[in-house]
């Protein structure tokens, strides 16, 4: 790969993982409720999840969607069931102390890594890098750009729930915490809006 497609590779990656989506959303909540250390597996499960969907994207994953056109139907259906779940959990999270002894805790790591593959955007984003970066679908650059996404993912991960964490400073009473929770759902399921009707 010459630099001038890495830079380009990496400038796409950095786009595609740092702007608003359920990944980002998760993240900034679990942030505000949990705090940086606690959402750690949360932020490795899609730091490494994301990108080995991408590897096996372009080592052939999508062509089930060109045989079996049903099963992006059945992905999109799974995809906004489990969202409405998530988006309902992070509405009704209990504040940070309560949840602590409630036993209330962020996304796992292997949950996290799960969650790529029923998230709309992780899809879209996979597709389009692999089509752009890696069209000839060989090992290389498969791995290539599996590895800028692991490296982009570090640095959206990390913003993400710091911001989260950086926020609990205005979430300090209970009613702002509801409010902002129940923000963060509501834009949940607004990401789901566009896979479901596109």
């Amino acid at each position: 790969m010459t630099l001038d497609l890495l830079l380009a590779l990496s400038a796409f990656a950095l786009v595609t993982v740092i702007t608003p989506g359920p990944n980002n959303l998760m993240l900034l909540a679990s942030g505000a409720n949990f705090g940086l250390r606690r959402s750690v597996p949360h932020m490795m499960g899609i730091g490494l999840g994301f990108p080995l969907m991408v590897l096996l994207v372009g080592l052939g994953v999508m062509q089930v969607f060109e045989r079996w056109p049903a099963v992006r139907t059945v992905l999109l259906a799974v995809s906004a069931v489990y969202m409405l779940w998530l988006a309902w959990k992070i509405a009704h999270a209990a504040p940070p102390e309560e949840s602590r002894a409630e036993g209330g805790r962020p996304l796992g790591f292997l949950q996290a890594a799960a969650f790529q593959w029923v998230n709309p955007k992780a899809w879209t984003m996979a597709l389009g890098a692999i089509t752009l970066y890696a069209a000839s679908r060989d090992l290389p650059s498969v791995l290539w750009v599996a590895g800028v996404y692991v490296v982009m993912s570090v640095i959206s991960t990390t913003f993400w729930t710091v911001l989260g964490r950086e926020a609990r400073r205005v979430l300090d009473r209970p009613r702002r915490l509801r409010v902002f929770n129940w923000t963060m759902a509501v834009l949940l399921v607004a990401s789901l809006l566009p896979a479901l009707v596109g």
